[in-house]
């Protein structure tokens, strides 16, 4: 099996094949999800002639990002063909064409970066499936705004960029603007292997019977578990952003209380998310995603500058009953996590949730009201943790978002935590009109409120 998918893998006349994980991303980026974006906010004036060489340097030291998605639909077939030298072109935008995405603000009041975002969120390159293409894995702009400040925006495809990808993008990125010295890096030569043929032998197998077993389960708790309302489910939908964030010793006190509990912070956050969602006195059943960063338990390990997409998932459904306690309940939901982690279902249900997430893109119907609702809520299992540096300073970085849409496949609230300085701050991902903004900016507020007042 393995060998096979090695075979496959291998860079044909066309590139290298995308299976397995990449395959399912690659269907799931037209309809809108998986659009990866790192949005940099800067008080000085990024020279598109340095930002654009500084990009250039990555996409050489990385060759997933200099690769280009070639579409077959008649094979239905999708590969990574890698060229052998950069081209990304920076994308200029001025006061005045910046102005008018701005516009786009709604009656909330929304910072310009968290509407540029959004806005590069919702901009699919990758959307036509129809005909054979071949397509940028990585794009950048520059916005102008008002005050003398800047965002840099990076957007690419989720099957070149999972969140660990995202981190490391941003610490190269700086560290190539700051540094004139050619950095020695990883991957210089081709596209790494997709994750299924890394997976240590064994660690995926299950009988045939136990595949067709779980693969019900998951379609059975999938129409059993309980959704947020969904406000609009006929209109087309976009991603939007409400960002959670706490001070630093309300920050403090919550993974003070993970650790004493023995959890991580992704199942506080599920638990404070389940709990402000739950408005009734009957039992309510939840599905949670959980994402886990695979690369140091792979066969050879990968270290966090390989670029790809390498985690994978866990779904669990908790029954949640109106009064629970925030820790109890944390200390349940990421029991339930690592107990499936430990019995390998990152590895050995992967084919399953990718083979289920397929069909529900070509069957929304499978979904409640066509909803494609995979989940009510995901998380990683791991946080980012990140401090203001010298670099950060150099480059006049005031502030970043990262995340990735979520309005075709996917949960309907998609966590994206950092720790910052001591602080969190959480990108909150939700696909709109199915879900209204003051609808979510409610539960998020929600949540902010079952952190704050139930722990310490």
């Amino acid at each position: 099996m393995y060998q096979s998918l090695v075979e496959m893998m291998m860079e044909p006349k066309g590139g290298r094949i995308a299976s397995g994980t990449e395959y399912s991303w690659c269907r799931a980026v037209p309809g809108g999800t998986g659009i990866a974006v790192l949005a940099i906010l800067t008080s000085k004036v990024p020279e598109t002639s340095g930002l654009q060489d500084a990009l250039n340097k990555l996409q050489s030291y990385h060759p997933i990002l200099r690769s280009r998605l070639h579409t077959n639909p008649s094979k239905n077939t999708f590969s990574f063909v890698t060229s052998p030298t950069t081209f990304i072109q920076v994308k200029s935008f001025n006061l005045s064409s910046t102005s008018k995405i701005l516009e786009s603000s709604e009656r909330f009041s929304i910072a310009p970066l968290q509407l540029i975002l959004e806005h590069e969120l919702n901009e699919n390159a990758w959307c036509n499936l129809k005909c054979t293409s071949t397509t940028d894995m990585l794009y950048a702009s520059s916005y102008a705004l008002p005050d003398a400040k800047w965002v840099v925006a990076l957007r690419l495809h989720v099957a070149a960029c999972d969140r660990t990808t995202a981190v490391s993008l941003l610490k190269e990125l700086l560290l190539v603007l700051v540094s004139d010295d050619d950095q020695e890096q990883e991957g210089r030569g081709e596209v790494n292997l997709a994750i299924e043929a890394l997976i240590p032998k064994g660690k995926a197998k299950k009988a045939l019977w136990a595949r067709g077993r779980d693969m019900l389960t998951y379609s059975v708790n999938s129409l059993k578990s309980t959704n947020l309302k969904f406000i609009d489910a006929k209109s087309p939908r976009s991603s939007q952003v409400v960002r959670l964030q706490l001070n630093k010793d309300d920050t403090e006190r919550i993974l003070l209380t993970c650790k004493s509990r023995g959890i991580k912070l992704c199942g506080m956050l599920a638990a404070a998310g389940l709990i402000a969602a739950h408005n009734s006195d009957n039992q309510r059943k939840y599905a949670v995603a959980t994402l886990t960063d695979c690369r140091s338990i792979l066969e050879p390990p990968l270290s966090n500058h390989r670029f790809g997409f390498y985690h994978s998932a866990i779904m669990n459904t908790h029954l949640i009953k109106r009064g629970e306690k925030l820790g109890d309940l944390a200390e349940k939901i990421y029991t339930a996590f690592a107990n499936s982690k430990h019995c390998n279902r990152h590895f050995s249900d992967m084919a399953d949730l990718n083979f289920l997430m397929c069909k529900a893109i070509e069957n929304p119907s499978l979904t409640p009201a066509s909803s494609l609702r995979s989940s009510f809520m995901s998380v990683f299992e791991d946080s980012v943790f990140d401090s203001s540096n010298e670099m950060q300073q150099q480059v006049g970085l005031e502030d970043y978002m990262g995340c990735a849409s979520v309005h075709g496949i996917g949960p309907s609230i998609a966590l994206f935590d950092t720790i910052r300085d001591g602080r969190l701050d959480c990108v909150c991902v939700y696909p709109s009109p199915l879900h209204s903004r003051e609808q979510m900016q409610e539960l998020v507020e929600k949540m902010k409120s079952v952190l704050v007042q139930n722990v310490g």
